[in-house]
């Protein structure tokens, strides 16, 4: 007799088996990735600090805690988390009025903010609410980003020409450059920018050809191309350190450094009021992070195969913002522009984060002093290339083909961000976006069937020659039976029965009918008396299996005066039947 088996214990591999898969797989690749995005992320982190109002240094702490943080909870692999444009300019928009009411710094409302954007994306992640992103539908967020974007890039051009002036909208800026007695632009500072905006917008267009030329390999160039900021960072420093007599009075981003960091204000002196009054800007700003930070996820696992978690998302972000909020940072999200580098760059794994943390820590204190030589100029032409490499047209393009009115609801969102605000554009995007939602479905389309010839295929009767009985109407609804348009179905088929006096049966074709709430079962029991009690029955066909379940609860046999049919074709065949016979019998009496 053999021994007994000898139980053993399942053990995970340990930290060297794992570090030595990791090394052997994708430790190279990741940190190819990380000195590509750390190139870019370097000019990237101190010019949304500033587009945010906040000190450089913000920018850097939002880029290094953050990141690990996503790496532990977050479901992307390539998803780079940090500042962004957009969400920079929400945070100032939503900080600067309460730093002045309240009398804290900007810097402290800010991580208030990023506490509190933490806060309500994890609340959503317990509570399984991620379903709530599609609240911005695609013609709220192209507008927003539209909108957003031009906002951004007209804001940075008075830093760029060196003009003193500063406004939340282009009506803002606007009246600051009327009212302002020092609207000629700084020439030095002007000098400076343009040549960057100019060097900036021809590496972007152009550098990956002559690189190619050069005899670099496509994929190496691109990427390359792309991390050419740091060129111009570069050359823009050594300009200032080697010419200062040529450059008085151009505006400089100041010293950074990682020790500068570590002395932020402690969350808690923060009053009370100010957490309330951040708290409305706070769900709107983790709304718009979440979105975008998902959209650029998906659309990059989409690419590789890959499958996006959005509870996950919600949780990495929620780990990203606290950590943001702890570590003296500012709010984050999914950057676009870097992700994308991150994911050409053939990052494998979330490391390519901690990587990219890791080279951001050490190049701040290698080049940290050099960098209070940047002119802010340089970040402002930063800003303007990235956020002006956000708009696309397309989406307006195919609404004018597609949908006039969703056309319509882009433009005003685009127009709203631009001159109005960015949370009263987002709130009446929402507004109407769930507006047309209740106009569709408070107006369903239906239509009548039949059968084509040969097949057990049924369509609509104006476009197709079909076969029909005259004594049956087939009605296919294509839409739920709710409160809000039920009534208007009934109303709609007692008025076609007017013009069918022969009729002795009504077949709903309900493979369109995902669901029937009460209102639309009441409606739906009403309409079979009224039928009933002009001696016409009421069918239905191809009832889907929770719905069939459902209406199997209610005892349905009891109150519809006709059958419930598996097939449109097996009501058709079945009634054809039961009148032939009928019309038989009657000729036979």
């Amino acid at each position: 007799m053999p021994p007994p088996p000898v139980p053993t214990t399942a053990r995970s591999p340990s930290f060297a088996r794992r570090w030595a898969e990791y090394h052997r797989t994708a430790l190279t690749d990741d940190l190819l990735a990380a000195v590509i995005v750390t190139i870019l992320l370097v000019p990237q982190s101190l010019a949304y600090a500033i587009l945010a109002g906040l000190p450089p240094v913000a920018g850097v702490m939002a880029s290094l805690l953050p990141a690990l943080a996503y790496a532990a909870f977050g479901s992307s692999t390539t998803l780079a988390v940090g500042p962004v444009a957009v969400i920079a300019m929400m945070t100032a928009q939503s900080i600067g009025g309460v730093a002045i009411d309240h009398g804290i710094t900007p810097h402290l409302a800010a991580l208030v903010l990023s506490l509190e954007i933490a806060a309500i994306c994890l609340i959503a992640a317990l509570l399984r609410l991620e379903t709530l992103a599609a609240l911005l539908g695609a013609p709220v967020l192209h507008g927003f980003v539209t909108g957003a974007s031009l906002l951004i890039a007209l804001g940075q051009f008075p830093a760029l020409l060196g003009i003193p002036v500063n406004g939340s909208t282009a009506i803002e800026l606007g009246s600051a450059l009327a009212a302002s007695d020092r609207v000629q632009p700084h020439f030095a500072t002007a000098a400076i920018g343009l040549l960057a905006l100019l060097a900036l917008w021809s590496l972007r267009r152009n550098g990956s050809r002559m690189l190619q030329r050069l005899g670099l390999e496509p994929r190496t160039a691109q990427l390359l191309a792309r991390a050419a900021p740091i060129l111009i960072v570069a050359a823009a420093i050594a300009w200032i350190v080697g010419f200062p007599g040529l450059n008085q009075g151009v505006a400089l981003s100041g010293r950074i450094s990682l020790g500068d960091g570590l002395v932020f204000p402690w969350i808690w002196e923060a009053p009370l009021a100010a957490w309330f009054d951040l708290l409305a800007p706070a769900t709107v700003l983790a709304l718009v992070a979440y979105v975008e930070s998902l959209a650029v996820a998906e659309a990059l696992a989409a690419r590789r195969g890959e499958k996006i978690s959005p509870r996950r998302e919600l949780f990495g972000l929620a780990a990203a913002n606290a950590a943001a909020a702890a570590s003296g940072g500012m709010p984050v999200t999914g950057g676009f522009s870097r992700s994308i580098v991150n994911f050409d760059a053939n990052a494998r794994t979330r490391m390519a984060g901690v990587w990219t943390a890791i080279l951001l820590a050490l190049a701040i204190v290698l080049i940290g002093d050099m960098l209070q030589y940047l002119p802010r100029a340089v970040l402002a032409a930063t800003i303007i290339i990235a956020v002006l490499s956000m708009i696309d047209l397309a989406p307006f393009l195919l609404a004018w083909r597609y949908s006039r009115t969703e056309l319509t609801l882009m433009a005003v969102v685009t127009a709203l961000t631009l001159f109005v605000g960015i949370e009263e554009a987002l709130l009446i995007g929402v507004i109407s976006s769930i507006g047309l939602l209740l106009q569709r479905t408070a107006r369903p389309h239906w239509t009548e069937v039949g059968r084509l010839a040969g097949t057990t295929i049924f369509r609509n009767v104006n476009r197709f020659e079909v076969e029909t009985l005259p004594q049956v109407l087939s009605i296919r609804v294509d839409e739920s039976l709710l409160f809000t348009n039920s009534r208007w179905i009934s109303e709609t088929l007692t008025s076609a029965l007017r013009q069918r006096p022969q009729l002795r049966h009504v077949v709903l074709m309900m493979s369109g009918v995902n669901g029937i709430d009460l209102t639309g079962l009441e409606v739906l029991m009403q309409l079979d008396r009224e039928l009933r009690a002009k001696g016409i029955q009421l069918h239905l066909s191809e009832l889907k299996g929770p719905l069939r379940d459902a209406l199997d609860r209610t005892e349905a046999s009891d109150w519809l005066s006709g059958q419930i049919f598996m097939t449109q074709d097996a009501a058709f065949n079945t009634l054809a039947a039961e009148i032939a016979q009928q019309d038989a019998g009657k000729n036979k009496s």
